[in-house]
């Protein structure tokens, strides 16, 4: 009779982790999205004599710096996802930055191939003289600016618009997103399907509004097109500086108005309207919300 050694336990585990392992591999290959690539590339390019430059980026975070510079600099952060590793560098490659000018403008697209089994997207940082006037629009991202003395236009599908420290006109818009805001000077409006907007620190004129959502407002200096803040679904809360000089007209269908400042010739009507003076009158503050309530402060 033949007698046969059992293979110890240990070699037992390590024989089935293989096995498993190997297991899991071979089921999870030719998976959608299984397989990650990434890549980062830096590019340098002339900053346009008009200082206007045009950003579209469909799917990725937008972030743009102003700095005491003469170019431009550009570092794009790539991701890939697909099948296999192979397919995934290979849509890496694809994945590029298209810049020329357009007019007077440089134009900066953001190219990204679409499959039903690859995904792909860019992060955008770009750094630009100080001066610099942006447009930047995205489909599904967050958009963060800052340190700018021009005008900005920022427009986002899915994600939320971070403006800061920047001088000159503002305009704003999301969908499906909130809005933020502070330390900026100039003519700011924002716009807001389902998201919050919050500005801070804010000195010249605003026009803003959203259809669900809180709007929450601080002054330093009220531009002479006033304040104009409207919300169908949601609080509006405004902070004014102690001697500022406007006129208000506060209206709320179905809700509380909380004032906390002294106003001269104040009325307050049974529909739940307040109109007044603050100090020696001047640009209208015009505050709506439909369902919430409004604190002047």
């Amino acid at each position: 009779m033949t007698l046969r050694r059992r293979p110890d336990s240990d070699g037992d585990d390590e024989g089935m982790e293989r096995g498993f392992g190997g297991f899991l591999r071979s089921l999870l290959s030719g998976i959608p999205w299984s397989e990650r690539a990434t890549r980062e590339e830096r590019i340098e390019l002339a900053a346009p004599a008009s200082g206007h430059v045009r950003i579209h980026n469909t799917n990725g975070r937008t972030t743009v710096i102003g700095e005491e510079r003469s170019d431009i600099e550009i570092c794009i952060a790539k991701t890939a996802r697909a099948e296999s590793s192979e397919a995934a560098l290979q849509l890496l490659d694809q994945i590029r930055l298209v810049h020329g000018m357009t007019g007077d403008a440089l134009g900066l697209d953001v190219e990204v191939p679409r499959k039903w089994n690859r995904r792909g997207h860019a992060n955008l940082e770009l750094r630009v003289p100080r001066e610099t006037h942006i447009d930047v629009s995205v489909s599904n991202g967050k958009i963060a600016i800052t340190a700018l003395c021009g005008r900005v236009r920022a427009r986002s599908s899915n994600g939320s618009v971070t403006i800061e420290d920047v001088t000159g006109d503002i305009e704003v818009a999301t969908t499906n997103a909130k809005v933020c805001c502070s330390m900026t000077c100039g003519r700011l409006m924002a716009r807001s399907s389902n998201g919050k907007i919050e500005l801070d620190e804010h000195r010249g004129s605003v026009d803003a509004s959203t259809s669900n959502g809180l709007i929450r407002v601080s002054m330093d200096e009220i531009g002479k097109a006033g304040v104009q803040l409207a919300t169908s679904n949601g609080r509006i809360l405004l902070e004014l500086p102690e001697d500022a000089n406007a006129d208000v007209d506060i209206r709320v269908d179905n809700g509380v108005i909380r004032n906390d400042r002294t106003l001269c010739k104040a009325t307050r009507a049974s529909n739940g309207q307040v109109r007044g003076q603050l100090g020696a009158g001047g640009p209208l503050i015009k505050l709506r919300t439909s369902n919430g309530s409004i604190s002047l402060r």
